[in-house]
C-alpha cells in the first residue's frame, strides 16, 4: 500500500444498495485506483411487469474504466453476485473472493458463455490482496450461506472496514466462528469507517445460531413419522440443508432437492465438501417413486411465493413430476421478504385446499445480525465514522441509533443515497457530489432496453387494454378505401358491448371523414385526430382510458 499522495482522501461511492434490499454494490476510489465491492441484482417490484430483474447502473465505472482494479466479492448470495454476467459486459476486471462464492459466480459466467473472458482468484480467509492504492483482507463471518467475508479495505486516507451481510454464530453448522478477534485487532490499529449490515437493524437482541433450526427439525420429523415432508427453503441456505439431510439420515429417510436454483447451488456445495452426504441420504428427483412417501423429504424452492418456483407449481398443481397429497406437510423454512407476504399466503391457501398441512413457525433463523450483534462489531472496530449500508432507509435509520448510542457523534454518521461520493479522510468526512446511478431493468435477453416508458405502457395496458383502429387509405387520393375497423383486446367483452364498439366506430369514422373533407394528408395528423374523438368518447362512456393504437394502410387501386 501506498504513501498517502498530497493529502489525496479516499472516496466511498455506493452504486446500488442502499435504500432498498438488493443491488449491492460500492466503489472505493483513491487517486488512480478504484475497486468495486459486490456486485449484485434486485428482484422487480409488482408495478414492474414482465421485467425479471434489476442491475445497478455502471456508467461510473465505465467512464472511469482504467482507474477500476478489480472487483470484491463478500458472498454468493445474488442481491451480491447475480449482475456479474450483465454488468461484466460493459466492464471487464479481475474478480476476487472466497471458494464457494467463486464456484457459483463461476456457473453464471458458464451459463453466458463467459468463463474464459473474466480473470478470477480465489482468497482465503485472513488472506489479503493488493489491488491499486488498495489492499483487501478477507475477514471470516457467519451468514445463511457459507465462505461469507468481511472485508478490511486499507488506503492511505486509513482503514474501512465492510461487514457484508453478517451475523454471530458462536455454533455454527459448517466451518468456524466469525472472527471476532481479528475484528478487534483492526479495531486496535484504528479504524476510519465502518460499513454495517442494516437489515435487521430493527431487531432488539441476538440473532439466533443456525444450530437452533435442527433442534426444531428434529421435533418436525418425529411428530410426522408416518407422513412424507416437503420442506421449502431459500436455494442458498446451504447450513439449513445440511441440517435437513443429518435429521434425515437420523430418521431413515432419503432426501430429494426440486427447483434449479436448489440443485446448482447444492449440488456446487456437495461438490466443494461444504455438504457432508456421506450416508448417500441425497436422492434424484427420478428415483422418488422407488421409496415410500413416507420415507421422503422433499427440499424445494418456492419459500416467497414465488410464481414459478417448484413449491409454486406443486400447490397449483402444474408440477410435471410431483403432486402434492392431502396429509402431506408442508414447511416454510423461512419468513416472507417484506412485500411477500400476499404471495407467500396464496401458496398457502392453496396448499391447504388440497389437504396438505403447513407448518409455518420457528424453522427459520435470519442469517443477518440484530441490534446486539451489531453493537459487538461496533465494539470492536471502534469506528471514527458510521456508513450503514445493506437495507431500506429505516434499516439504515435503525442502525444510525445504535452508532450514535454506542458514542459515535451525529455528525461522523452518514446516511448515504445511492450515487452520494463521501469523501473521507482523518480530520473531515464531506459528501462532494454525485454520479450517475439507478436500475437498469433486464427482460429476458433485453438489458436496458426497457425503460420508464416501456414500464407506463405496459401498466396501461394492463389497467385499461387497447383498442386499434385499422383503416386504409388511397395511394393518392387519400379516399378511405376501407375502415376504420376496431379491434380491442382487455377493453370490453366485445360481445356483449356491441352497441358501444358500433358508436365507437362511427365516432372513429367521423374523425376521419372530418380530417378528409379539410383534405388532411398528414397520416400523424390523422391518427392524432381519431385517437382524441375516440379517448373522449370512450372516457365519457366507460370512465376508462385504453390505450388507442390507429394503423393506416395505403393501397393502391
Amino acid at each position: 500500500m501506498k504513501a498517502q499522495k498530497n493529502n489525496e482522501k479516499l472516496k466511498i461511492i455506493p452504486l446500488g444498495g442502499l435504500e432498498q434490499i438488493g443491488m449491492n454494490m460500492t466503489a472505493f476510489e483513491y487517486g488512480d485506483s478504484i475497486i468495486v465491492v459486490d456486485c449484485g441484482l434486485a428482484f422487480p417490484e409488482d408495478d414492474m411487469l414482465g421485467i425479471d430483474f434489476c442491475i445497478p447502473d455502471v456508467t461510473f465505472l465505465e467512464e472511469n474504466y482504467s482507474k477500476v482494479k478489480g472487483m470484491v466479492i463478500t458472498h454468493g448470495h445474488e442481491d451480491h453476485i447475480g449482475a456479474i454476467p450483465y454488468v461484466f459486459q460493459k466492464i471487464n476486471v479481475p474478480i476476487y473472493c472466497t471458494k464457494l462464492t467463486m464456484a457459483l459466480i463461476d456457473k453464471k459466467l458458464e451459463e453466458h458463455g463467459m468463463l474464459q473472458m473474466v480473470k478470477r482468484k480465489v482468497v482465503k480467509f485472513g488472506q489479503s490482496i493488493n489491488l491499486g492504492d488498495f489492499r483487501i483482507e478477507f475477514i471470516k463471518t457467519n451468514h445463511s450461506i457459507q465462505d461469507a467475508a468481511a472485508l478490511a479495505i486499507y488506503s492511505p486516507a486509513g482503514i474501512v472496514v465492510h461487514t457484508g451481510d453478517f451475523k454471530i454464530d458462536y455454533t455454527p453448522v459448517y466451518g468456524d466462528a466469525i472472527d471476532l478477534q481479528r475484528f478487534a485487532e483492526i479495531g486496535k490499529k484504528g479504524v476510519l469507517a465502518l460499513m454495517c449490515d442494516s437489515t435487521n437493524a430493527e431487531r432488539p437482541g441476538f440473532t439466533m445460531s443456525e444450530r437452533t433450526v435442527g433442534r426444531v427439525f428434529d421435533r418436525i420429523f418425529s411428530e410426522h413419522q408416518k407422513q412424507r415432508l416437503i420442506i421449502a427453503t431459500f436455494a442458498s441456505n446451504v447450513d439449513r440443508v445440511q441440517q435437513i439431510i443429518n435429521t434425515a439420515r437420523k430418521y431413515g429417510r432419503k432426501v430429494c432437492l426440486e427447483g434449479r436454483s436448489m440443485v446448482n447451488v447444492i449440488g456446487t456445495a456437495v461438490e466443494l465438501g461444504y455438504i457432508d452426504d456421506s450416508g448417500n441420504t441425497l436422492i434424484e428427483l427420478d428415483e422418488l417413486k422407488n421409496y415410500p412417501r413416507e420415507k421422503t423429504v422433499l427440499v424445494t424452492t418456492g419459500s416467497q411465493g414465488e410464481s414459478m418456483a417448484a413449491l409454486s407449481r406443486m400447490a397449483a398443481n402444474i408440477h410435471k413430476k410431483i403432486k402434492i397429497m392431502p396429509g402431506d406437510v408442508i414447511i416454510f423454512s423461512s419468513h416472507p421478504i417484506p412485500g411477500n407476504e400476499k404471495a407467500v399466503s396464496n401458496v398457502i391457501n392453496e396448499l391447504s385446499e388440497i389437504g396438505a398441512e403447513v407448518v409455518f413457525e420457528d424453522t427459520h433463523v435470519s442469517g443477518h445480525a440484530c441490534q446486539e450483534d451489531i453493537k459487538l462489531i461496533y465494539a470492536l472496530v471502534k469506528p471514527k465514522y458510521a456508513i450503514p449500508v445493506h437495507g431500506e432507509r429505516r434499516h439504515l435509520q435503525a442502525q444510525a441509533h445504535i452508532a450514535e448510542s454506542l458514542g459515535i457523534p451525529k455528525e461522523n454518521i452518514w446516511l448515504l443515497h445511492s450515487g452520494d461520493v463521501l469523501e473521507l479522510g482523518n480530520d473531515s468526512a464531506r459528501i462532494i457530489g454525485k454520479v450517475q446511478t439507478g436500475q437498469i431493468l433486464v427482460d429476458g435477453l433485453g438489458v436496458g432496453d426497457v425503460g420508464n416508458i416501456v414500464i407506463r405502457d405496459r401498466q396501461h395496458l394492463a389497467e385499461d387494454g387497447i383498442v386499434i383502429v385499422v383503416m386504409t387509405l388511397e395511394q393518392h387520393s387519400n379516399r378511405l378505401l376501407a375502415g376504420p375497423d376496431i379491434v380491442s383486446r382487455g377493453f370490453v367483452y366485445v360481445r356483449e358491448s356491441e352497441d358501444l364498439m358500433d358508436e365507437a366506430n362511427r365516432v372513429a369514422s367521423e374523425a376521419v371523414n372530418k380530417c378528409l373533407d379539410r383534405n388532411i394528408t398528414d397520416w400523424s395528423k390523422i391518427k392524432s385526430e381519431v385517437k382524441d374523438a375516440l379517448s373522449a368518447f370512450i372516457w365519457r362512456r366507460t370512465q376508462r382510458r385504453p390505450m388507442i393504437l390507429p394503423i393506416i394502410m395505403e393501397a393502391s387501386v
